[in-house]
Formats: structure tokens, C-alpha cells, sequence
């Protein structure tokens, strides 16, 4: 029961957000075996000023042993 969890800066259209959950559903699907139906993915808006203190220092800094890919560019 693969869910995915998508925070991005606010701003994109909900086909974009659409269309990135149906190409996120393929990977999973492609990668793991898992059935369509099994997959969930949600995507957060974040203000573009709340970046840094919401996601990079809690979700990126602050769980160094869950991230697989990390970022190019650091806020400070």
C-alpha cells in the first residue's frame, strides 16, 4: 500500500498535479509490482516563504536517514 506524499511550492494547476499523480502511480506500479489500486499519492502546497522552515529543515535536514535524493541547492 504505497502512499505518496508530494510538498512542492504552490502555484501548479491541478492538471499538473494530476498529471504528476498519474506518472507517480506508473513508477510505483513499474517499479514495486504494486496494483494501481493499492497506490495513493497526496500533494501539499507550500507558500514559497515557509519552504525553508516547513520542509527543508523538518522534512529534509531533519530525517537525513529516510532521504533517498537530496536536493541540489541549500536555502541558507
Amino acid at each position: 500500500m504505497p502512499h505518496i506524499s508530494v510538498k512542492m511550492l504552490a502555484g501548479r494547476s491541478d492538471a499538473e498535479k494530476k498529471r504528476l499523480s498519474e506518472a507517480l502511480t506508473l513508477a510505483v506500479i513499474n517499479t514495486l509490482g504494486a496494483s494501481e489500486k493499492s497506490v495513493s499519492v497526496s500533494v501539499d502546497d507550500i507558500d514559497p516563504e515557509e519552504w525553508t522552515e516547513k520542509i527543508y529543515k523538518t522534512e529534509i535536514m531533519g530525517h537525513p536517514q529516510s532521504l533517498i535524493k537530496k536536493p541540489g541547492y541549500q536555502p541558507f
